[in-house]
């Protein structure tokens, strides 16, 4: 391992920075010669989550471990761009395509530039994400929205997903903006995105009705397409069904299992309206989660306030926390990339026949 010194500061009353660099070395442990970074040791991997940890070892001192996590999506690409959705070390272990899956590279690569400098290193892994967003974009139907995934046979899902489409909107992002670093120009992602968040922001029932989950409340503003007031407005309507004061916010409404994965993003999410406080106040309840080797509960499930799954540790939650304490501290170069700082302003592109044309 390339570093034991975090380059986070650590959010007052919250988290120290020898405490976030403890979590950073935790999660570096895990990385495999390969490069892939699993979910916990032993586990299996996937290239959403993988590419959130890479983003995490990036900012916290490890850009060796990045690079080579980078490397790990570049050795396993499938020749049309997309990945398979689980994988055991060298073995697959789903071969369902997510299109969420595939996207978030382009997420993680503007990251890594964001919060080294290092253009170069971005420009050898270009090709990866541009055959990762070309596949992508294949599978963007006539509303704007992107079918979520390809099942083992090759064959399209009909329908789409909110939160997923909310990251692939704020993946095409930041290609864009990639893009625009390399001297690139990619204005079919640009237009792409445009229709994509357009349908976000103003069109949920265009996508599968998932609204018990967390995921689904505070992925529009956590990617972007809402901002302002329509986004203080859908956090304020959702805060009561999804967040169990003191304690963080449920992955599912109807449970109330606390997970610090989706708390920690929500805190994104607050961060990118403006709400310090409020995001602070939502932060401190990781802490309910964190182990004394700075690994993170999945999630705690209440009243018994019980693991669950049992005593599951796992690398995306230490992660978003990780990304979630940069956000707040300002920490590194890349700070702001989930407060949209870095990224161009998108397009708001209706379809045809759309009332609110």
């Amino acid at each position: 391992m390339s570093s034991t010194t975090s380059s986070l500061g650590g959010v007052p009353g919250v988290i120290t920075s020898e405490e976030l660099a403890l979590t950073a070395g935790h999660l570096a442990s895990l990385q495999l010669s390969s490069g892939q970074i699993p979910w916990f040791d032993g586990g299996h991997s996937d290239p959403w989550n993988h590419v959130e940890v890479a983003m995490a070892l990036t900012i916290s001192g490890y850009e060796p471990e990045a690079r080579a996590a980078y490397r790990w999506l570049e050795a396993t690409q499938l020749g049309d761009g997309s990945w398979f959705n689980y994988y055991v070390g060298d073995r697959v272990k789903d071969t369902r395509l997510d299109t969420n899956v595939c996207a978030y590279v382009a997420a993680g690569l503007y990251h890594y530039v964001l919060a080294t400098g290092d253009v170069d290193f971005a420009r050898e892994l270009w090709p990866v994400v541009e055959r990762a967003l070309e596949f992508v974009l294949r599978w963007q139907l006539a509303d704007g929205t992107i079918r979520w995934s390809l099942d083992a046979q090759g064959r399209p899902e009909s329908y789409a997903l909110l939160t997923g489409s909310s990251s692939i909107f704020h993946a095409l992002c930041c290609g864009v903006a990639l893009a625009e670093r390399l001297d690139l120009s990619k204005p079919e992602w640009e237009l792409a995105a445009g229709r994509l968040g357009h349908a976000v922001a103003h069109h949920p029932g265009a996508f599968a009705p998932k609204n018990e989950f967390a995921m689904d409340w505070y992925y529009p503003i956590f990617s972007g397409a809402l901002r302002d007031g329509a986004g203080e407005k859908r956090i304020d309507a959702g805060w009561e069904r999804h967040v169990m004061d003191g304690l963080g916010v449920r992955c599912v409404s109807t449970n109330d299992w606390v997970t610090a994965a989706e708390t920690a993003e929500c805190v994104l999410a607050l961060d990118a309206l403006g709400f310090t406080t409020k995001a602070l106040d939502l932060f401190s309840y990781t802490r309910l989660h964190r182990r004394d080797d700075g690994a993170y509960w999945t999630g705690i499930a209440y009243p018994d306030r019980v693991t669950f799954p049992d005593r599951e540790t796992t690398s995306y939650t230490a992660a978003a926390v990780l990304l979630a304490a940069d956000a707040l501290s300002s920490s590194s170069h890349a700070a702001g990339i989930f407060r949209h700082d870095e990224l161009p302003s998108p397009l708001d592109l209706a379809e045809p026949g759309c009332p609110l044309r």
